[in-house]
């Protein structure tokens, strides 16, 4: 897949044309089809969509604020590289914004969201795509946080996740992490089950926390190599 398969995709979706192409770009990204400090060339993205540069510029504006993108005077657009000191801080903000949702939710979970985040572990343990993976980790987490009723909340942790994203597939095609993090969801889950609320943090806190010290570790391993 390429960016003129995403493009393709998402222009058949009945949405402004910044979002449309802000979700190509960033799923090309987080595919790796553009890697960290690329250069990403107005021009070239506008003839890709047959649009003006206008949308394009508004789309990477978008990315900037999720942190995808870095935007330099006289130096246009790049991809943004994750230092392990922003995954670090990423993950410190994630654990204290998510042990707050999962304790606000937990009380208002319903059996039809229990039964959700079931089908979604169980898609989740049939799939070997990093990309699908990735996708159905942050609808888990967001069935079991939506019932706390604090969209902005919500918000503010799915551009955290967007922001990861494309660390946490490396976490899964190169560091064997799915096994792991299956684990920790069916024990967020039980708890939730459970209606416990302590003990649905603590999984939490710790899934996260861990899940953040790995891949601050390899992402100073990678570098070291470099």
């Amino acid at each position: 897949m390429n960016l003129g398969d995403l493009a393709a995709n998402v222009l058949q979706q009945q949405r402004s044309t910044p979002d449309l192409i802000a979700d190509a770009l960033r799923e090309a990204i987080l595919r790796g089809i553009f890697q960290e400090g690329q250069s990403l060339r107005q021009d070239e993205i506008a003839a890709q969509f047959g649009v003006s540069r206008i949308p394009v510029r508004e789309a990477l504006r978008q990315l900037e604020a999720e942190g995808l993108v870095t935007l330099q005077l006289n130096r246009g657009a790049t991809v943004s590289a994750l230092s392990p000191a922003e995954a670090q801080e990423i993950c410190e903000i994630r654990s204290a914004l998510e042990t707050t949702a999962i304790q606000l939710a937990i009380p208002q979970l319903t059996e039809s969201d229990l039964e959700k985040a079931t089908l979604i572990l169980d898609a989740t343990n049939q799939t070997t795509d990093a990309a699908r993976w990735a996708t159905l980790n942050w609808e888990f987490h967001a069935v079991l946080y939506t019932p706390a009723n604090r969209p902005r909340l919500l918000t503010m942790i799915k551009t955290l996740h967007v922001n990861i994203d494309r660390y946490v597939r490396l976490q899964m095609e190169k560091m064997n992490y799915l096994e792991k993090s299956q684990k920790e969801h069916y024990q967020l889950l039980d708890a939730c089950r459970q209606r416990d609320v302590k003990a649905a943090a603590k999984v939490l806190k710790r899934h996260i926390d861990a899940a953040g010290e790995e891949l601050v570790a390899y992402l100073e391993q990678n570098r070291s190599d470099r």
